[in-house]
């Protein structure tokens, strides 16, 4: 494809997971009020466990205006994610050959319920991250917090760890399209548990690591699973060579 091409492909794609958020929108616009009680738990917690006043605020006029858009938009993000997964993965495959073409339908298969899986993961270990982090006020003070923050930080963290346990499955489609090799990936693995490690202690800042655990295991084998589809994929392309190899020396 030439590059005036890939733009077009690009805008077509685009177009199509603009237009499956918009609709998961309007979907999430339904079901924000109950998406935000849900949400709020963490801070009727914080009264029981705290022993303190704790109150959601909303300091403008339109700021639950605000509060609902953004839910919708969110809730639209994860409702409609098989169809902007699908067009990422879409966009990818003039990389791939035929014969290879039909794995996308099965990463997408694959990543929908590993982002599903890591927003569920984030929801576990929200309520021990904002016990946490308001735990660090004196007791006898009051926790009045800004409702846009609070929303912020929640789906923030939610659709962070949703987006980090499909991140293996990029990995095996930039494998798929030759872009790296199972040796690299294999290759990185100490920096690849680094990182992960890091990133699970950033977004649960908990006072155990029993919650960095939970999220830290899953994506290590994650990233494992990921090579030994690479390594399985890379063996098999290797093997074609050669017989291709001995098919054109007869």
């Amino acid at each position: 494809m030439s590059l005036g091409q890939h733009l077009v492909e690009l805008r077509k794609r685009l177009f199509r997971a603009a237009a499956g958020i918009l609709i998961g929108g309007i979907i999430g616009w339904i079901l924000s009020e109950a998406v935000w009680d849900a949400l709020r738990q963490p801070i009727y917690a914080i009264i029981e466990a705290q022993a303190r006043n704790a109150q959601i605020n909303y300091p403008d006029i339109t700021s639950a205006f605000d509060l609902k858009l953004k839910i919708a938009f969110y809730v639209g993000l994860v409702v409609s994610s098989p169809v902007w997964l699908y067009q990422i993965f879409a966009f990818l495959m003039p990389g791939l050959t035929r014969g290879e073409k039909k794995y996308v339908y099965g990463f997408v298969l694959t990543a929908v319920p590993l982002f599903l899986a890591g927003c569920a993961a984030g929801w576990y270990v929200l309520p021990q991250v904002v016990g946490l982090m308001t735990s660090f006020a004196p007791p006898e003070d009051a926790a009045f917090i800004n409702a846009q923050n609070y929303l912020d930080f929640t789906l923030k963290l939610l659709v962070a760890i949703g987006i980090a346990f499909v991140l293996p499955v990029f990995v095996v489609l930039l494998n798929f399209a030759g872009v790296i090799s199972a040796a690299s990936i294999i290759k990185s693995w100490r920096i690849a548990v680094l990182v992960i490690i890091l990133f699970t202690a950033i977004a649960t800042p908990a006072a155990d690591v029993v919650s960095m655990f939970m999220l830290a295991v899953p994506m290590i084998v994650l990233y494992f699973a990921a090579y030994s589809i690479a390594y399985l994929h890379d063996k098999r392309a290797a093997r074609r060579a050669r017989a291709l190899e001995r098919e054109l020396a007869l």
